[in-house]
């Protein structure tokens, strides 16, 4: 396993994912920060106001915390790349496609590299569909590059807390 794969294997083996930024460096070019959170049983929840305690009873913050990874994915050129709510992208019907990733996949075919192949032209190189699941976001990448990754260790929490049951 080459340095890549195993940075990209660490951050499909994630409890949970934020998207923290998303930037275009130059022209076509695609920079993408997402930190890790965990499943924080360390903190009780913050109560909420209508929901009873009892609901509550065993739930943790899902939040990052001074131990969670930040990884930083760069594209040098992307050919598209799409941003979508997590509950709607959730929801259509995706048997038909080929991936394999947890939280960082990789598509063999998708619906998406089927609209890309229809409704575009002038590609010299085959391009891939890279999809980063987090947590209130899906992030589709078509590329004719794999990202470059980093992995900056403990980079300290983020404010966002959401409780999990």
């Amino acid at each position: 396993m080459d340095e890549g794969s195993e940075k990209l294997a660490l951050l499909d083996r994630s409890e949970y994912l934020y998207l923290r930024q998303i930037t275009e460096p130059r022209d076509n070019s695609l920079r993408i920060v997402v930190q890790e959170a965990i499943g924080n049983r360390a903190k009780a929840p913050a109560g909420v106001q209508g929901i009873p305690k009892a609901i509550l009873s065993g739930a943790a913050p899902i939040e990052s915390t001074g131990t969670c990874k930040t990884f930083v994915l760069h594209w040098p050129r992307y050919v598209a790349y799409l941003v979508t709510e997590e509950a709607v992208g959730s929801c259509g019907v995706r048997g038909d496609e080929v991936f394999i990733g947890r939280f960082f996949r990789t598509y063999e075919k998708s619906h998406l590299l089927d609209h890309i192949a229809r409704d575009t032209g002038g590609h010299f190189k085959p391009f891939r569909h890279y999809k980063i699941i987090c947590l209130n976001h899906l992030i589709d990448v078509v590329s004719t590059f794999a990202p470059e990754i980093e992995v900056i260790e403990g980079s300290g929490p983020k404010p966002s807390r959401h409780p999990v049951q």
